[in-house]
């Protein structure tokens, strides 16, 4: 005699010859629950949220965020630091920036201190970072050696640099003799003051940039490299075809980093020529603390400060647009 099968069904399964399909445990354990239990947030979830988030939130708004919208309002008045009255003035201030003549001297020396860091502290970093991932004798100590700088006290460096760069007794001046050639006056000639100040910098951080190229050429796949070897690829073609695409991510998250330190870059203009000689090396972010800090025009100030978030602002969206889309991933 025929046994009859379990008749129950699973509502939504369908087969070629019927719409009923005999049930196992195993699919009606597996049902979904109701949109209302599975939406359901417990509240230790939430708890725990708080608890690992709500300090660095909290740490957030009060120093980043609450300065940013001071600094905002600030920026709308005539204000002395010490001064207890402030004068609204809305945006005069923007106003008087945008016109004054020393302005694109400023933006000048801005941009090229930038470029000239930022580019040069990429390209520089990437060759170091290529020698140092080679396997040779002493290339820990010599590792250690290039990124050492990078912790050091910015006003340490700065002041130690400026015996280097001593027109009289200073070790440049000295070399420079060796070839018969004079030492710039770099303390008094705008341009070779710029010029100091960008080599110190690029010493300085540079070896940043090498760390962080070194640990992506360490995890680039040694077996595409290889094989390309075997098709007959020289080094140049690897590195440009296959190593240089695979760095792509690093090479768009140091453009950011950098870009960022560069245009806010303080101590070592401070140590070393506190904006001179002639504003030869006033940038935005220096012209920020003479302002205001100087000269005690807290609101102008904060109008400086705000230009340079907002182009700060602009120019990483812009990065995050525009070069993300051509970075191999």
């Amino acid at each position: 005699m025929e046994q009859v099968a379990d008749t129950t069904l699973v509502p939504g399964v369908r087969t070629g010859r019927s719409d009923r399909v005999p049930a196992s445990p195993d699919a009606t354990r597996s049902l979904p629950e109701p949109a209302r239990r599975k939406h359901r947030t417990p509240w230790k979830a939430w708890l725990l949220f708080l608890l690992f988030a709500g300090p660095n939130v909290a740490l957030l708004v009060l120093f980043t965020y609450k300065p940013l919208l001071q600094s905002l309002q600030y920026s709308t008045l005539q204000w002395n630091i010490g001064s207890p009255v402030a004068m609204p003035v809305g945006l005069q201030n923007y106003v008087d920036w945008f016109t004054d003549p020393t302005t694109p001297g400023i933006v000048g020396v801005t941009l090229v201190f930038t470029l000239a860091t930022v580019g040069g502290g990429m390209v520089i970093g990437l060759v170091l970072a290529l020698v140092l991932n080679r396997k040779l004798r002493g290339t820990g100590a010599a590792r250690t050696i290039v990124v050492a700088p990078y912790v050091l006290s910015g006003v340490a460096v700065g002041l130690l640099w400026l015996f280097v760069f001593d027109p009289n007794f200073g070790v440049t001046a000295a070399l420079l003799r060796l070839v018969g050639l004079a030492s710039p006056d770099w303390y008094n000639d705008p341009q070779w003051a710029l010029v100091m100040v960008i080599i110190v910098y690029l010493w300085k951080n540079v070896g940043y940039v090498a760390l962080i190229y070194l640990a992506a050429l360490q995890s680039v796949p040694r077996d595409l490299v290889e094989a390309a070897s075997i098709d007959g690829a020289s080094s140049v073609r690897s590195f440009r075809s296959i190593v240089l695409p695979l760095l792509g991510p690093t090479t768009f998250f140091l453009a950011i980093t950098t870009l960022l330190t560069s245009l806010q870059s303080f101590d070592i203009i401070q140590a070393m020529t506190k904006g001179g000689p002639l504003g030869g090396t006033t940038t935005m972010m220096y012209q920020i603390y003479q302002e205001g800090f100087q000269s005690g025009r807290a609101g102008y100030s904060s109008a400086v400060a705000t230009i340079l978030f907002v182009v700060l602002l602009l120019v990483t969206f812009a990065q995050l647009k525009y070069v993300d889309r051509k970075v191999h991933y």
